[in-house]
């Protein structure tokens, strides 16, 4: 690598795990860049994910604290997780990557819209019932959480962009009402799933390590920085912002598929 491409890498990969920390999508970041770069899609997807995940420890630090608040849903979305990781990952070393690649701006943007819907939702039955819920109750409301997270988990474990846009959307409508605390959750179910699919990749051989240590020092430190920063904004602003990188998201990707 040069000295341009160190820095270029450094430097996407610092952004991507800002983006990351706090909506979800920094892997359309990395993953272009590397395929700039002349890595092959296939090694540029893995080696990206793998970087991320290591950067995941430093958004992970800057929300400590709100980790305790999130734990009662562990054993609801960590298994679910942890399957559809493996699942979508394996699908990727065994498959096409075109025709999965061609869903991610539709996903993405019918997210990003769930995303935008929810503040009027909300306005519009809190003279019917309590809005600032811990979390989904009910038989059904859970069923759909898994069913959901299951399918994020197996798109998160092939490709990955976006995912984090996906699962805030559903917490929203699950009833999670403090986006902070939903970025906490987002962030640990992302993090599982794309651990899952790392390890296979690396044992598939498909990780290019010295640009994957580049990425992960500029991860590690986005990582932290967005997620540190993240919280000391108002929850209006957070929801702007996230918005926002939706539909960025879903631009890029519609250009890059047209």
């Amino acid at each position: 690598m040069s000295l341009i491409q160190i820095i270029a890498i450094l430097t996407a990969a610092f952004v991507a795990g800002m983006i990351n920390a706090v909506a979800g999508g920094g892997t359309l970041i990395t993953f272009p860049l590397l395929i700039l770069f002349g890595v092959p899609p296939v090694v540029a997807n893995a080696t990206s994910t793998l970087a991320l995940v290591m950067g995941t420890s430093g958004s992970l630090y800057g929300f400590r604290a709100r980790i305790q608040e999130v734990r009662p849903w562990f054993k609801t979305f960590i298994p679910v997780s942890l399957l559809g990781g493996w699942i979508g990952s394996y699908l990727l070393t065994r498959g096409s990557e075109q025709s999965f690649a061609r869903l991610v701006p539709f996903l993405v943007l019918f997210a990003t819209l769930l995303f935008m819907l929810q503040g009027v939702m909300r306005r519009r039955v809190a003279h019917h019932a309590v809005v600032e819920m811990s979390g989904p109750t009910g038989r059904m409301p859970f069923l759909w959480a898994v069913i959901f997270q299951f399918f994020v988990s197996v798109y998160g474990g092939y490709f990955g962009a976006g995912i984090g846009i996906l699962m805030l959307a559903s917490l929203g409508f699950l009833g999670f009402a403090d986006i902070h605390r939903m970025n906490t959750l987002k962030n640990v179910l992302g993090s599982l799933i794309n651990l899952v699919a790392a390890v296979w990749f690396t044992a598939c051989g498909l990780i290019d390590w010295p640009i994957m240590g580049v990425m992960t020092v500029g991860a590690v430190a986005g990582y932290f920085v967005g997620a540190t920063y993240s919280q000391r904004l108002s929850q209006e602003r957070v929801r702007h912002l996230i918005t926002a990188i939706g539909l960025i998201i879903t631009v890029v990707m519609f250009w890059k598929l047209r």
